[in-house]
């Protein structure tokens, strides 16, 4: 097995190509303007909509942005991750600025769908030429990476969006149409052409791959590892649900609630890299099972009877699940996937972790009206589901093969995995 030491934060940034560096520099650059889904329904109600219309206007970007992680997987396989990107973030970008200027509720609501997709539809082809990138033995690394800078931006939008909007609302949409300008001409300029020679010598597909999302449905094996990704999905979500009610029931006001999330994003940020270095030599169903029992066993936590306590212990523990598990569970799909429906093995991984973010706030608030405080034990009760269906479901990823010195064959190299 490949030391962790040559998987290291630095040796894996230094030694990764350009391409790959530049697209982790635009994913920062992209997330930091993404603004809309956090500003959609403030900017709705400010224009004269209902609150009910906001909340329509929210949940159909999420349902095309589940579609659109599905169609970027289908388009990076048949067109390549470069135009596939390339198409996302000129899409963004304008169907950003049509939801500034539409008045008319139908048709915005088309545009937010339509926005909801392009935005989504680059991050399969993102992951899975990420993954092409790098050798086997760095995938959790790289992929650590992307969850940083992915959770860096994510955290900084807001913020940054809060300073846009106190000049204009224009301002705040027309940055998040400059990102994604800014994201495409990195992506023009660095990202290799398809059937262009890649680093160390990886060759992408030239032909247009066969098959469909059938070809997903009928591996058994992974349909078992995206129940396991649904059921994460769902129970991780729960900080943006049921947590702020329950907060709020033990006569917590919101500013605990905000303490709990920047607590998260503190450990998440600071210590997800350095947890990787270890836990990226596991084998990868024990690394997805030791989260699940974190992130079971801190929800769990919340049921303590030691007031405010419980909430810091408890929100520590799932965090610690999140950096255990989220860098494997992100690479799980690129490094199992056949090469030419790698493409379509991550757009489902993304369509169904959106599902499962969609679903847990609903399931959430609705079993916290029928049993209150013990909605923590059916949830951390669900994280056993996760952990059969990860453990059977996931398989080793084949040996990454090293070859001879002044061979020609390719230096990351892979078998297709049994």
């Amino acid at each position: 097995m490949t030391s962790s030491t040559d998987a290291g934060i630095l040796v894996t940034w230094r030694e990764s190509p350009l391409a790959a560096k530049a697209l982790l520099v635009g994913i920062l650059v992209n997330r930091l303007g993404a603004f809309i889904q956090i500003f959609l329904v403030l900017f709705l109600t400010l224009r004269g909509f209902s609150t009910v219309q906001a909340g329509v206007a929210l949940g159909v970007y999420s349902v095309g942005a589940v579609a659109g992680s599905l169609i970027g997987g289908e388009l990076s396989d048949r067109l390549g991750p470069r135009r596939t990107i390339l198409a996302s973030m000129a899409g963004t970008a304008a169907m950003v600025l049509a939801v500034l200027y539409l008045h008319s509720y139908p048709a915005m609501l088309a545009a937010v769908a339509l926005v909801g997709a392009m935005t989504a539809l680059y991050r399969p082809a993102a992951k899975s030429l990420l993954s092409e990138l790098t050798p086997m033995h760095r995938q959790v690394m790289i992929f650590a990476m992307y969850r940083l800078a992915y959770n860096i931006s994510t955290t900084a939008a807001p913020l940054v969006g809060a300073a846009l909007v106190a000049v204009s609302y224009d301002l705040l949409f027309w940055a998040e149409a400059v990102a994604c300008g800014a994201f495409a001409v990195i992506a023009g300029i660095a990202l290799p052409r398809r059937g262009a020679p890649l680093p160390d010598g990886v060759e992408a597909p030239e032909k247009e791959p066969a098959g469909s999302y059938l070809v997903v449905l009928r591996d058994g094996r992974y349909v078992l590892f995206l129940l396991a990704l649904l059921v994460n999905a769902a129970v991780y979500t729960q900080y943006l649900s049921a947590l702020p009610v329950a907060m709020q029931s033990h006569g917590l006001n919101t500013a605990w609630f905000s303490a709990m999330l920047a607590l998260n994003g503190f450990i998440v940020i600071t210590c997800e890299l350095l947890v990787t270095k270890v836990v990226q030599t596991w084998p990868m169903r024990v690394t997805v099972a030791v989260g699940f029992v974190l992130l079971g066993g801190g929800l769990a936590c919340y049921t303590l009877p030691i007031g405010v306590a419980a909430f810091v212990l408890g929100t520590l523990v799932w965090s610690l699940a999140e950096v255990v598990a989220g860098p494997t569970m992100f690479a799980y799909s690129a490094v199992a996937s056949p090469e030419r429906h790698r493409g379509r093995y991550i757009g489902a991984q993304s369509a169904v972790f959106g599902i499962g973010s969609a679903i847990g706030p609903v399931v959430g608030l609705s079993l916290w009206n029928r049993v209150h405080n013990d909605v923590w034990w059916w949830y951390a009760a669900a994280t056993a589901v996760g952990i059969a269906a990860g453990w059977f479901g996931m398989r080793a990823p084949a040996p990454e093969v090293v070859p001879p010195v002044n061979s020609d064959a390719p230096l990351d190299e892979r078998t297709e995995a049994a």
